[in-house]
C-alpha cells in the first residue's frame, strides 16, 4: 500500500481535547478513512497547532482526498513518500 505525507493547516489552531471527547473525534477520523480504504498512521503536529503533518495509507491520493473531506479536514498538499533510515545504512 502506497504511504503518503499530508499536510495540513488549521488557521486557529488544531485543538483536539485530551479526553474522552478527543479520542472520540479521532476514532470518528479513523472510521470515515476505513470507508476509502485509508489508515492514519500518526500525525505530527507543529508546535503553535497550525500545521500538522500526517502519515497515512491508502491506495491513491484521490481516496486520501475524499476521506479528508468526508471528515471535514483541510487539506493542502498529498505527497507519497518512501521510508528511508539510518539503519539500512550498515
Amino acid at each position: 500500500m502506497p504511504r503518503y505525507i499530508i499536510e495540513r493547516k488549521f488557521p486557529t489552531g488544531l485543538n483536539i481535547p485530551m479526553n474522552e471527547v478527543g479520542a472520540r473525534a479521532c476514532l470518528g477520523v479513523v472510521a470515515t478513512n476505513a470507508k476509502e480504504g485509508v489508515t492514519w498512521v500518526h500525525s505530527y503536529v507543529s508546535t503553535d497547532k497550525s500545521s500538522t503533518f500526517c502519515v497515512y495509507d491508502g491506495p491513491d491520493p484521490e481516496a486520501i482526498r475524499r476521506a479528508a473531506g468526508d471528515n471535514n479536514l483541510p487539506l493542502e498538499r498529498i505527497t507519497q513518500v518512501n521510508v528511508l533510515a539510518p539503519y539500512f545504512y550498515r
